[in-house]
């Protein structure tokens, strides 16, 4: 696949997923737990067509032993994980929290949407071709 860098990984498809989210947040509104949020979300996917999956475990991993277990709240046709949040603003900690899933799966591309009194998405991306350097770092030193 060639590489055009002013193409966006898996564009359709978070096109889709934010039209989606804009939708369910105009007919849910704010308030509600992030569960809510995501059955809501789950519901609003498949009814579109896609393949959704929620509370999906992401094991990390340390010199080749499992030392961790994350649950990313719904991962949308194995490519884009989707972190929910029903908080007043999109903080660093949920970057973090969101490209570290990223950095323990072959998933590139995240999306953080926020459910609070005004809804708020950022999108992250984590090529899987950095992921592979760091790890060769790692173990030749």
């Amino acid at each position: 696949m060639e590489k055009n860098p002013g193409h966006l990984k898996h564009a359709e498809l978070t096109e889709k997923v934010i039209k989606i989210f804009y939708q369910v947040y105009n007919e849910l509104g704010f308030g509600f737990l992030e569960s809510v949020c995501e059955n809501a979300m789950a519901i609003a996917l498949i009814e579109a067509g896609i393949r959704v999956r929620q509370q999906v475990p992401i094991p990390v991993y340390f010199r080749g032993q499992q030392v961790g277990d994350f649950r990313c709240d719904l991962l949308v046709e194995d490519k884009v994980i989707l972190e929910l949040k029903a908080v007043k603003a999109i903080t660093p900690e949920h970057h973090a929290q969101a490209l570290n899933y990223l950095r323990a799966t072959e998933v590139e591309v995240a999306l953080i949407l926020n459910f609070g009194e005004r809804p708020d998405f950022k999108r992250l991306v984590f090529d899987n071709d950095r992921k592979r350097l760091s790890r060769v770092a790692n173990t030749s030193t």
